[in-house]
């Protein structure tokens, strides 16, 4: 009869002792409530995020706001929608949204201001021609305001 003390060594499952280890790791059997726990929180936590994520694409609310919308918002609010651009690829998607007038140049803005036939000549004098009307309604304003600050100083009533 063999001692006991001289056993031979355990091989192969019986060697790993799973358990043992996952156990140390936080995965044994009396920790599966918890993790069931966790993933269910998770599921729940990604569900109102996702939720959340495609009423802020769709949502007919606009961007949760709990006050009303003003009138003047509601009546200008078509005209910054967003574009959907079609597929590069898809030829027949292409010239129904050039026909729309979805592209133009590189002019991104409201819907309901295009300026199309415009090339960067024209948008040059353009600019040119807005500094010198803002210049212009300065200058008018300053000699404006000292010709009635020189009036009131005279004692006329100007309003």
């Amino acid at each position: 009869m063999p001692l006991k003390r001289f056993q031979r060594p355990a091989t192969g499952l019986a060697a790993f002792e799973a358990e043992k280890y996952l156990k140390k790791i936080g995965l044994g059997k009396e920790d599966h409530h918890f993790w069931k726990q966790v993933g269910k929180a998770l599921l729940c936590t990604y569900a109102l995020f996702g939720g959340v994520w495609f009423l802020n694409e769709s949502s007919p609310f606009g961007w949760w706001t709990l006050k009303p919308m003003p009138k003047e918002e509601k009546e200008l609010a078509h005209l910054y929608e967003r574009r959907e651009f079609p597929y590069p690829g898809d030829e027949e998607a292409m010239e129904r949204f050039v026909a729309k007038g979805g592209m133009i140049g590189t002019s991104i803005g409201p819907k309901g201001m295009i300026e199309s036939d415009k090339d960067s000549y024209n948008y040059q004098k353009d600019l040119q021609d807005k500094k010198l009307d803002q210049e212009a309604l300065k200058l008018w304003m300053r000699m404006r305001n000292e010709v009635l600050a020189e009036l009131q100083e005279k004692g006329f009533d100007v309003e």
